[in-house]
């Protein structure tokens, strides 16, 4: 009787045994035929895949910034993309100088306001033209637009507070005691002619930051993007396009120069990160 139930216990160890070595081999084959796919699709160019993220860099035609971005594919021409975007807007008009007198921050005269528009935004994309090996360029255009958020800092400029110990303060350009170095100035650009008495210079980047103001508004965008990466798991893209925004109400950026509502420019990125 111990006989038997030993070979029975033999024989069943042995079928599982063999039951694990075909599901191990099935596994190892399915294994392979992914990665000869994807090693093919590596080769031709063939992007195929279903998530990507993405970090930017962009000069603007009137500033700077960045972006994070993440990208969700409908199918392999089109995904859609998620982006969050902070830059800083600066007006033609601002000449950046020091003050000769004192040893201060350099200085931008008649600004009123840092304008930082933060973009929220989802964009279609579609692929125009995939890679033609695994050394080309996938080209695909995108285009969408979202909220935009106009946060203004005021530009606070440092002055003397009392002429007898020479303390300073710093106030804005619209304050009440804003003083004698702003009335005095004779409004018109460049703003770059004079030193007025009870002036020191411009903000570090400490001031400003206790008063902040948001202007709401809409953006729109459409662009061209260059993907040079040498592998299709990673990201490695040049970006051209042009962007509009259309704010609530008027932009207080420069003084003795007209406000603007909307705004119109063009941007160059460059953008790293990965696929899934």
């Amino acid at each position: 009787m111990i006989h038997k139930i030993f070979f029975i216990l033999l024989g069943v160890m042995l079928a599982v045994s063999s039951l694990a070595q075909e599901s191990g081999k099935d596994k190892r084959a399915d294994h392979r035929q992914r990665v000869n796919a994807m090693m093919k699709q590596d080769e031709e160019g063939l992007i195929t895949y279903r998530k990507q993220t993405v970090v930017g860099f962009k000069l603007t035609s009137d500033g700077y910034g960045g972006f994070f971005e993440i990208g969700r594919a409908k199918s392999i021409k089109k995904m859609l993309l998620f982006q969050l975007e902070i830059t800083e807007k600066k007006n033609a008009k601002e000449v950046k100088q020091s003050n000769p007198l004192f040893p201060s921050e350099p200085y931008i005269y008649g600004k009123e306001n840092f304008f930082y528009p933060i973009k929220i935004g989802v964009q279609q994309q579609i692929l125009l033209g995939n890679k033609s090996n695994r050394n080309g360029v996938s080209v695909s255009t995108n285009f969408g637009g979202g909220i935009v958020l106009g946060v203004l800092r005021p530009y606070k400029m440092e002055v003397i507070d009392n002429d007898s110990d020479m303390s300073t303060r710093y106030v804005k350009y619209n304050s009440p005691d804003s003083g004698l170095f702003l009335t005095q100035y004779l409004p018109g650009p460049p703003f770059s002619s004079q030193v007025v008495p009870g002036f020191i210079g411009g903000p570090d980047f400490s001031q400003g930051w206790n008063d902040l103001s948001v202007i709401p508004g809409l953006y729109a965008k459409a662009a061209l993007r260059f993907d040079y990466g040498r592998y299709n798991e990673t990201v490695s893209a040049l970006e051209v396009g042009v962007t509009g925004e259309y704010y609530s109400k008027k932009v207080p950026q420069m003084a003795y120069v007209p406000e603007k509502q909307f705004f119109l420019g063009t941007y160059i990125s460059l953008m790293f990160g990965s696929r899934k």
